[in-house]
Parts: C-alpha cells; structure tokens; sequence
C-alpha cells in the first residue's frame, strides 16, 4: 500500500502506526539520547520540533516498540523510563498573572501525577513540593522533554509587568530542574528563542545547546536526498501533474522551499518539511507559500514588531552580518537585535561563516522572501489595501494589460505607500518599494539583473510575459524628458531583457517625479 503523507502529524506513534511516512532521523536521535544530557534547540516553527520530542517520548517511554525498521533499532540498548512531556504552547493563552499561575502549576500537577507525584495545583508550594519529590527519586530515572519552553514569555512581550511575573514563576521551576539535576536521565528542550532571563540557560550550567552545531544541522527540515529517497511517488505525480521534467521540479522545490542552514559553518541545508509535505499533497495547486500562511508571523516577532520598526524596505535585498556568538547567546528580550531575531524565527538563513566569525545572513528561499516581502509591504501600506474588490490585482495587469494600465497601477501602489516614513527620495528607494509590493503581492520581481552589458533596474514575469523596467528619478519635472530618452538609450544599447527566455519581453523606460510623487513619463523600448 501506497504510504501516506505525514502531513499535520506531531505524535511519532500515531504516525508509525498509522504507516505514514517517517523520514528516518533516528541516527542523530541516538546521538543525543545516548547520554544523560540536558539538550536545548531552537528552530523556527514549522520544522517538527513538536515530532522531535514526540520521538524521544516513545523511545523512552516504550524502547524500541515504534522504531521497527528504523537506523535505531540496531543502536538503542537502553532501558525504559517514566517521561513527563510539557507542551509549553499550551500555556499561551492568558490574561493575568493568577491565571498563568493557575494554569501553569495544573499542567505540572497533571504531567507529573501520571509518574508518580502528589500534589494539588493550588498549593502555593507545589513548585517546593515537587522539588522534594525529584530529591526522592533514584539517580538518572526519569526523562523530562519540554517543547517551546517559550511560548508564555512570547505571549506577554508587550506587557512588561505579567511577562516578569511570567518569567518568575518559570525561573522557580527551572532551578528546581537544576537542583535536582541528579534525578534526570535526559532532558531535552525545544523554542524559537533564547530568552537569558528565564534562568534556564544560567541554571543549567551543563545544558548543551545544539542549535547551530553542525553534527545537527539537519536533525530538523528535509535534505534533498531524503526527499528524493523517502517520496519517489509523490514527486511523480507531482511531476505529471505540473508537467515538468522530475529533474525541473526538483530545481522548483529547491528554489521555493529549500536552503535554511542551522549549523555554524554553513555546511548543511534543509528543506521546509511543512512546506514540501503541503506541495507532495496538492501539487496541481503549484508552488504555494505554505510556512507564512499556515500561521502568519511567529508571535515573537509580532510582538518585537510592535514595539520596534522594520529596518527600511530599501534593505529588503540587502545581505545582513551579525557575529556568530550574537546568534549563539542567549539574551534579554529587549537586547535580542531584529536581524537575530528575524534568523531565529526562520526568515534569515546562515550564507556564510567568515574566519573571523562574522556571519552573512540572507534569505533561505523564494517562498520565506515572499513572506519577509510581505512583512515590508504591511510596513509600506499601514493597512492600506493596494486594490478594491473588484479590480484586477497588479499581477492580472502585469499579466494582460496595456502599458498605460500597468503604469496606473504603480501610481496607484505608490500613493497608498505610507509617504512620511517612507518618502521616495531617488531612483533606488523607487525602485526598492515597488520591488517590495510586487513580492508582497507574491510576484518574484527581481532588481539589479546583470548581463554582459550592464544590470537592468527591475525585470518580472507575469503569465507569459517578462516585463523589463528601466527608472529615472526627475527631481524636477522640467527634466523628464531628456531622463526619459537617457533610459531607453540604455535599454537598447545594453540589451536588457535578451535573455533568450521564452516569454514575450516587454521593456519599458519609466520617469518618476518628485514633485508629483507619481510616474509621469514611459515608454516601451
């Protein structure tokens, strides 16, 4: 029988159960469940760390009962133990400090009854209480996994008073982990970010965090080759039903989903597993953007947003650098810069790691610059809406319509633009905004596009066409003209466009004016 998708599938035994596909990780689970350690990783959400604790709960909790077949089962000598699994995101949703308290010490008096301790939910002591039952227990005999530890942190961040009462009652429970770290055979922990007031990171003075080493680069996300390996079928079928060559979807899948790097030298990528999984289940629907639309921005960064600008959508292409150690600390939420940020919540990737331990930071994939795009184009817009109902989207014009009708609806982008935060003060910003709304509207427009010659300004498919625009910037309208000719002289003697694509070229040299905030001359080459 054909195996099904494990899409959506967070439980490791449901899905050994049900036969779905597991993409077999088991070799690196046996690396770290070997040891009595006390594990951290962070990765973006999306990526089954939720599956990765799941998998420890039941090679712990049952042995080998799950992993017929699989790299660990010729590994794994180990005994059972009592595992208590705290999923922290089911603590996000509160109002008050009594009622993340409340909800808080119900979920360890529940966790921890079904191993063995006794306590009620309001005792204040209960935090005590249960420190006294771990002193009770025999040296390395229970297994502790808690997923996205910080998701109640994240949840107040605009809310400075209950994020410290927060943080409190969760620093209470992590020092009694620490002291009573005896009791632990294993203890892994999953999150998007390090927060360094939690005390979880100082109490655990020995807590291994392996969230950029390179042996686990790929312990998250799909390599190339287990894709090719574990769905032959599904790439099939997708194949016939794009009617592409296999090789050309691969090419497409590794472009849209592809290229997040999680180890410190940058020797190892993955693929998106929720992304691939969504485009194996309906790939007539084609190459959607599935990590940002099953569940928007990550609330860490929503939170940060609210309180701190985006950096200027004229560095939307731009490559970042930060120090490695900053990627690797911990830090209060308030230190935590948004380029780090922006890499811990998935939308920056490890490019490259120089020999002083600088590293570049870019995009991992078209799918996330679709989303970071989209992330700008809000920023841009303040709630405007580029189009009524009714009215044809920018791509259906780019796609079908006149050049006028083109040029009117970037009249119409630029005006919506929120012009006091964002004034259109030369040819780059110009071209930088409009590249922006173009990719907010899921439209991979390029700028800067080199040949022999020279490098156009921006160049856009659409449907069957590939637009080739040429801007100048007139700061006063008198000179528009003369700006006009100059770019259709470089349009032809530099030859932008001639790429030899199959698609009509439709190139087009284009004037904005300062003074009236508007394009006011083109003209197609």
């Amino acid at each position: 029988m054909l195996q099904a998708l494990p899409l959506g599938t967070s439980d490791f035994s449901s899905l050994r159960v049900n036969g779905e596909i597991y993409v077999d990780k088991t070799d690196i689970v046996f690396q770290l469940a070997q040891y009595r350690g006390k594990i951290f990783l962070a990765r973006p959400r999306r990526f089954g760390k939720s599956l990765l604790i799941s998998t420890f709960e039941s090679l712990f909790k049952k042995g080998l009962q799950d992993f017929h077949g699989l790299a660990i089962e010729k590994l794994w000598q180990d005994k059972t133990y009592p595992v208590v699994r705290l999923d922290f995101s089911e603590l996000k949703e509160f109002e008050t400090a009594e009622q993340f308290t409340t909800n808080f010490f119900e979920t360890l008096r529940l966790k921890f009854s079904a191993v063995g301790f006794r306590g009620e939910s309001q005792d204040p002591f209960l935090i005590l209480k249960l420190s006294n039952w771990f002193s009770s227990l025999a040296p390395s005999s229970l297994v502790i996994l808690i997923d996205e530890y910080d998701a109640p942190l994240t949840a107040c961040l605009d809310k400075p008073e209950l994020f410290e009462s927060v943080r409190s009652l969760m620093s209470q429970f992590f020092l009694t982990l620490k002291a009573n770290e005896g009791c632990q055979r294993f203890f892994f922990m999953t999150g998007i970010t390090k927060f360094s007031n939690t005390s979880i990171f100082s109490a655990f003075n020995n807590l291994q965090d392996i969230s950029l080493d390179i042996q686990y680069g790929t312990l998250l996300g799909y390599t190339e080759n287990e894709i090719i390996t574990c769905f032959p079928y599904y790439l099939d079928r997708a194949a016939e039903a794009l009617q592409l060559p296999r090789e050309s979807l691969i090419t497409h899948l590794r472009e849209q989903y592809d290229g997040f790097t999680f180890d410190r030298r940058a020797q190892t990528h993955v693929y998106c597993p929720w992304s691939v999984l969504n485009f194996l289940a309906k790939p007539a629907e084609g190459f959607q953007n599935y990590w940002y639309s099953s569940g928007g921005q990550p609330t860490v960064l929503l939170k940060y947003l609210s309180q701190h600008a985006l950096s200027q959508p004229m560095d939307y292409g731009e490559s970042k650098t930060v120090r490695l150690s900053d990627l690797n600390a911990s830090r209060q939420y308030n230190e935590i810069s948004l380029d780090v940020l922006l890499t811990q919540a998935g939308y920056y990737t490890i490019r490259e790691v120089t020999a002083d331990q600088y590293v570049f930071l870019a995009y991992p994939n078209q799918e996330v610059a679709v989303s970071m795009a989209q992330l700008y184009a809000d920023a841009l817009l303040k709630g405007k809406r580029l189009r009524k109902p009714g009215q044809p989207s920018i791509h259906e014009v780019l796609s079908a319509g006149s050049i006028d009708e083109v040029i009117e609806q970037f009249n119409h982008v630029v005006h919506a633009i929120d012009y006091q935060r964002y004034p259109i003060v030369d040819e780059a910003s110009c071209r930088a905004y409009l590249q922006v709304l173009l990719i907010g509207a899921a439209m991979l427009s390029q700028v800067e596009v080199h040949n022999a010659l020279g490098r156009s300004d921006m160049e856009v498919h659409a449907g069957t066409r590939h637009w080739v625009f040429e801007f100048k910037f007139a700061s006063a309208d008198s000179g528009a003209e003369s700006l006009l000719n100059e770019a259709i002289q470089q349009i032809k003697t530099r030859q932008y466009g001639v790429h030899g694509l199959n698609h009509e070229l439709i190139r087009v040299a284009l004037v904005f004016s300062a003074k009236q905030r508007r394009f006011i001359a083109w003209k197609q080459v």
